[in-house]
């Protein structure tokens, strides 16, 4: 009985991962191959044009980012990049969710047009950016019709990286936007007639109910917002035209990565490095807002 027990088990268990077997495939050739393909080349000097070689290097790669000062000015504005458009667009989706949940007419209308831009291709936005922020584009005509001073949003060191931020706010808050709402409309009532029973005004009920009720949601969207900014690319590609200019100021650690695994010859290794790096600095980054965040459910 024993003996026929565990035959039925094995058979379960092979028709189990034989029917696994195509997706396990393709993640093992498309994700898990890869990624173990990447960490080898990151310990190796390595050739690819010609004859191909691997040099084991060790810890070369990794301790030649530390005397990289374009890798430094990269990390920095990939940073700075970080800390300015996760908490402003984690804002703005919860206040555009917040008023399309309070009921107000036209309200099916305004959700159409808040997601419109997360509808678009990245590449799109960031070409039509590039025209309102020409110096005679849309949005120094605006800003001088009002009586603001004007910039030079695509060559000003100093500019160019908030017109990249100012973009990806926009075009990312409506997709998180959605996710808000989704658990906007799944808050009970009786949390919000509890409240005014309380004497609670509008501002209270949101800081005191919705703000904590959307707790785990908020972690979710910050987690995801942090691996979005940390891997930003085709923005600060497209606006510099693969330079990372003006004056590096627009230099991200992906677009770095990228010059040095397809551009330079003989650095595929420490790009590899680099985004062993950038892998490490994301997952330390996610598990210190999870560690921040005690909720995990809405429950």
């Amino acid at each position: 009985m024993k003996q026929t027990l565990t035959k039925k088990m094995w058979r379960e268990t092979g028709s189990a991962y034989l029917f696994l077997s195509p997706a396990l495939f393709v993640l093992l050739l498309f994700i898990i191959g890869p990624i173990v393909f990447a960490v080898f080349l990151a310990f190796h000097k390595v050739q690819l044009l010609g004859a191909t070689s691997f040099e084991f290097v060790g810890f070369d790669n990794f301790t030649r980012i530390a005397n990289d000062t374009r890798a430094k000015i990269a990390l920095w504005n990939t940073l700075k990049y970080v800390v300015i458009v996760v908490p402003c667009q984690t804002i703005l989706a919860l206040v555009l969710a917040a008023t399309l949940n309070a009921g107000l007419k036209g309200e099916r209308f305004f959700r159409i047009v808040y997601f419109l831009p997360t509808l678009t291709s990245s590449a799109v936005l960031t070409l039509i950016f590039m025209w309102m922020y020409n110096q005679n584009g849309l949005i120094n005509h605006v800003l001088e019709a009002v009586g603001l001073p004007t910039y030079n949003w695509l060559g000003d060191p100093d500019v160019a990286l908030n017109a990249i931020m100012i973009m990806n706010i926009w075009s990312t808050a409506p997709y998180f936007m959605v996710i808000y709402l989704a658990a906007l409309q799944d808050i009970p009532d009786s949390l919000y007639e509890a409240a005014e029973l309380d004497g609670a005004n509008a501002w209270q009920k949101f800081w005191h109910v919705t703000v904590p009720y959307l707790r785990p949601v908020t972690s979710f969207v910050v987690i995801m917002g942090l691996i979005g900014t940390f891997q930003l690319f085709d923005q600060s590609y497209i606006f510099s035209a693969g330079s990372g200019g003006p004056n590096n100021s627009t230099l991200t650690v992906v677009l770095l990565i990228y010059q040095y695994a397809f551009k330079m010859l003989g650095t595929m290794g420490y790009a590899a490095a680099l985004a062993f790096a950038l892998a490490i600095i994301i997952l330390i980054a996610t598990l210190l807002q999870r560690k921040l965040s005690k909720e995990e459910s809405l429950y």
